[in-house]
């Protein structure tokens, strides 16, 4: 549970579950980051354990880099998302936007041809369509980015447990715990999360949407600075990249 709360994680899980208004899914957000967090550490942290499998330094690198490029991306999307919301909330572009509706002339002629009902049942089937696709992605994303985390974590862990226990079968016990704690920290923390904007989001209007993009620069300047220590500091592309598991 306390590996749960590395600042890397939360600020992954906090740019998804800013999107999110119910308390229930954003605990499935959770477990879903922890179950994919845990896919990972069990198989990779198992085959190091009864293998004694060495990662080389540059691949080790190479996948916390992986997380310090999702971040990135996270906050990006966050990011794009509320500049979008802002640009079509604007007067000028609901102005703009009923002028094309109403004068362009091929709108015009479609809105005289089709009939209402057959418009209203495929613009309905595309948007339940439309929907059906977001709800999948919206599950799927806290998934992967549970996945990547696993893999940049994987082998810090795995040493730990062989410094510490000798016994394969219960270092790889240990791992199984390990993830339990892992999915009900991430759920316990996603819970926090949403029940907090719910309850200062109905009180304040704005406050989400300012949230969201707060956690959008923040994840995207936490993934520059990791991306930073890893190809800068730690030295990945040059001849000798030093790295420590953590």
């Amino acid at each position: 549970m306390r590996h749960a709360t590395d600042p890397d994680h939360v600020i992954a899980v906090s740019t998804i579950v800013t999107r999110q208004h119910s308390t229930r899914r954003a605990a499935l957000i959770g477990m879903l980051w922890g179950l994919g967090h845990t896919a990972t550490i069990f198989a990779v942290g198992t085959a190091i354990i009864l293998f004694n499998i060495v990662i080389p330094s540059r691949l080790g690198l190479s996948m916390e880099l992986s997380v310090g490029l999702m971040l990135i991306l996270l906050g990006g999307w966050n990011l794009w998302d509320f500049f979008r919301a802002a640009s079509s909330s604007s007067p000028m572009f609901h102005f703009e936007h009923s002028l094309s509706e109403h004068f362009h002339p091929t709108s015009y002629r479609r809105s005289l041809n089709v009939h209402p009902q057959a418009s209203q049942q495929s613009i309905g089937s595309r948007s339940d369509h439309s929907l059906s696709k977001a709800g999948r992605y919206q599950f799927l994303r806290p998934l992967i980015v549970g996945i990547i985390h696993g893999l940049a974590g994987s082998a810090a862990i795995a040493l730990l447990i062989l410094a510490s226990i000798r016994n394969p079968a219960w270092g790889i016990a240990y791992l199984v715990v390990f993830g339990v704690g892992t999915i009900l920290g991430m759920m316990l923390i996603t819970l926090s999360i949403a029940s907090t904007l719910r309850y200062a989001g109905s009180r304040f209007r704005r406050f989400n949407r300012n949230l969201a993009m707060a956690s959008g620069f923040i994840s995207v300047a936490f993934g520059a600075f990791i991306a930073y220590q890893i190809c800068v500091t730690q030295a990945l592309f040059s001849a000798h990249p030093h790295w420590l598991p953590r």
